[in-house]
């Protein structure tokens, strides 16, 4: 499925710059805690992260997995600094080396030649934009015809992906590709070997086959079983069986029934989960990115969460929405912060609220992650890169910006995503709310709708499912920060509190300006969920009036574009806050009920981006990005079994140091590996086809 073409800005925009931010994720001190075992435990799980991580190369792009393959083969020949060495001897510039290494750790930090956060390649000079979720011809009509279909047959769409054959008898004929080690030779009966088969379909052939990533595959779940032999309880050791169960069998459901053991198992030392579980890359919204990851406790932080935990019931009635908007019984949900050992994947997030199973997170509840050495990286601020802020403004920013950020982050996950309630009937008719008495705020009237069995938050609501719940979990966050009890919890009081608050408005109402680099003018779309989640809020705050919020085109030092946004910090409670009660309430009743249209226009009335005055939006963009500063890159450490006890291996902070950490992750497979990749991408390549002879009316 194609993406909009590349805009009319410089080249520049699609480069990573040679002076990129690199940093060293710190887990050494909390590794070292770990027994011999826990240690074990989690090298097997690292194991298993990076092996499922490459599927994310064949997710990316058709031509990820090969770019890859030739890099890796590259650095196994050659070390970044004997390269750059013989570079240099050959004629090039220091720049030019630097350049070439910047763009290999590029790739490997974001798993192909997209950048994770905003979908844009970084490869100048080639075809426009695609994902490789859907083959070249399939357009949205092709895919929501596919999601009906899924939906049809209980199937989910997490661990699939969408294949356009050749039309018989004039029907059109799709393959629905299950991630699975087993293909489709026999094998004893599973919960999913009655779904393999050949189905007709509104007019349309429908091949549910399985498969996909297999070899991959067959690596994560090797390390899964031996990751169980040093598993701290029996929940850890069910939940690992039924994640290779998934595995092998190409089976959501017991993915589901792994993520209950993983809810179950409370406060581990070792924390890990894995599988396909972020739909934000997929342009319909339904199918999950391969991701995993082990991180352990950080015990100072965790206090300060668990004690939000424990308030938690007090403060959800402090939400703007009737009671019976809100979960039936609030189930405590874990809340730890973590330091990250591993996380595969395109792209590591500062905190995860999971796992993202609709019926599971109403019935048996979730889990809230903070990634605290993720966080200090994200803190890492240079006061000359501050873009756009008031000088007077910067100090105060650089130095509350992080602990507003865990205030934000844990009141995002824990009650933003981790509050509010869908209305749904089941497949016996049931309802989980009384029709006689639940009565819509926003209308005055009885529920008029809700979602079918079957249905679920991204299937029902698709292309602005995971852009709207960022942006209700990023309201809840603001709109809640206002509450003293919150603050202390976080151990903020007086003028540092209200200056906590501050930052914390000024940071989201800064982001909803930067968002508008992620935005694409020629196909009027966003890339990337959370910043489009941001604008959307900065819109509101605009949109409240009376000098809260104003975003003023100015000319800079240097005599280029530039811009400052304001915030009146003595307007955050009389103008602000009422504008996102009402904008929140909005949000949480749409979602309930499970009004696409209603939720639709309502968002996409605040995501657009046009030019009209005063703000100018779409000349602001153009200063965004001339002013840009790109996204940090991450080292990882990697784990090594001598013997029987388990090394951590850790990198410089430099692209080099970066290209190193992956020429040594996998040194037993490494060229086994490079095969794999390049059959499984050669076998798929009929289905791109070049952007000549593609449909005009691809999404």
């Amino acid at each position: 499925m194609r993406a909009a073409a590349a805009g009319p800005m410089a080249d520049a925009q699609y480069i990573l710059p040679n002076d990129i931010g690199v940093f060293s994720l710190d887990c050494r001190e909390a590794f070292r805690l770990l027994s011999p075992t826990e240690r074990l435990y989690a090298h097997h799980l690292s194991r298993a992260a990076w092996y499922g991580g490459l599927a994310v190369l064949l997710q990316t792009s058709p031509e990820a997995p090969y770019i890859y393959a030739l890099l890796s083969r590259l650095f196994r020949a050659q070390d970044p600094d004997q390269l750059r060495q013989h570079a240099l001897a050959e004629g090039l510039t220091e720049e030019e080396c630097q350049a070439f290494l910047v763009y290999a750790a590029g790739v490997y930090s974001n798993m192909g030649n997209y950048k994770s956060f905003g979908d844009t390649k970084f490869v100048p000079n080639l075809p426009k934009g695609i994902t490789t979720y859907f083959s070249g011809d399939c357009t949205m009509e092709d895919a929501k015809l596919a999601q009906d279909f899924l939906d049809s047959q209980n199937l989910s769409a997490y661990n699939t992906r969408l294949f356009k054959g050749v039309p018989q008898d004039g029907k059109p004929c799709y393959e629905v590709r299950l991630a699975s080690v087993l293909g489709m030779e026999p094998a004893l009966h599973s919960e999913m070997t009655s779904k393999l088969k050949s189905y007709e379909f509104q007019g349309s052939h429908f091949q549910v086959t399985r498969g996909d990533y297999a070899p991959i595959l067959q690596k994560v779940v090797e390390h899964l079983e031996k990751a169980k032999a040093y598993a701290a309880n029996s929940q850890q050791e069910q939940m690992l069986a039924q994640y290779i169960e998934s595995f092998t069998q190409g089976s959501i459901e017991a993915h589901k029934r792994g993520s209950r053991f993983w809810i179950q198992d409370k406060g581990p030392i070792v924390e890990s989960y894995i599988g396909f579980i972020e739909s934000y890359r997929d342009p319909f919204g339904s199918r999950g990115e391969f991701e995993g990851f082990v991180a352990m406790v950080n015990k100072a932080m965790s206090a300060k969460f668990e004690c939000l935990v424990a308030s938690a019931e007090q403060l959800l009635k402090e939400l703007p929405w009737p009671p019976t908007f809100e979960k039936d019984k609030f189930l405590t949900p874990d809340f730890t912060s973590l330091d990250v050992l591993t996380f595969s994947g395109s792209g590591i997030p500062a905190g995860i609220n999971i796992p993202n199973y609709d019926d599971l997170r109403q019935t048996d509840g979730f889990k809230n992650v903070s990634l605290g050495n993720v966080l200090a990286v994200a803190y890492a601020t240079q006061r000359e890169k501050l873009t756009f802020l008031e000088e007077e403004d910067k100090d105060l920013f650089i130095r509350w910006k992080g602990p507003s950020f865990d205030v934000q982050v844990g009141l995002h996950e824990l009650l933003g995503h981790g509050s509010g309630k869908l209305f749904v009937q089941d497949e016996k008719g049931a309802f989980n709310f009384d029709q006689e008495t639940v009565i819509n705020p926003e209308t005055g009237e009885q529920i008029q709708s809700w979602y079918r069995s079957g249905e679920t938050w991204d299937s029902k609501f698709s292309t602005i499912a995971s852009s709207y719940e960022e942006c209700r979990a990023e309201s809840v966050g603001l709109y809640l920060c206002l509450n003293p009890q919150v603050l202390e919890i976080f151990g903020f009081e007086g003028a540092d509190a209200e200056d906590v608050i501050y930052v914390n408005w000024l940071n989201m109402v800064r982001a909803g300006l930067l968002a508008l680099e992620f935005y694409t003018p020629e196909a009027s779309s966003w890339r990337q969920a959370h910043m489009q989640a941001r604008f959307v809020i900065l819109r509101v705050l605009l949109e409240a009036g009376e000098g809260l919020v104003t975003v003023t085109p100015t000319t800079g030092a240097d005599g280029r574009p530039d811009a400052r946004v304001r915030l009146d910090r003595n307007k955050i409670r009389p103008v602000g806050k009422p504008a996102l009660e009402r904008f929140l309430r909005k949000l949480q009743v749409l979602k309930s009920t499970g009004d696409v249209a209603g939720g639709r226009a309502l968002y996409e009335r605040y995501a657009a981006v046009t030019d009209a005055s005063p703000e100018c939006f779409l000349t602001l963009r153009d200063t965004v990005l001339l002013r840009k500063e790109s996204r940090k890159l991450i080292v990882q450490p990697n784990t090594r079994l001598e013997g029987s006890e388990v090394q951590l291996l850790e990198y410089e902070a430099s692209a080099a140091g970066l290209i190193r950490s992956f020429s040594e992750r996998f040194p037993e497979d490494g060229p086994e590996l490079e095969e794999v990749l390049t059959q499984l991408a050669t076998a798929d390549a009929r289905f791109w086809k070049s952007p000549s002879e593609a449909p005009s009316d691809q999404a």
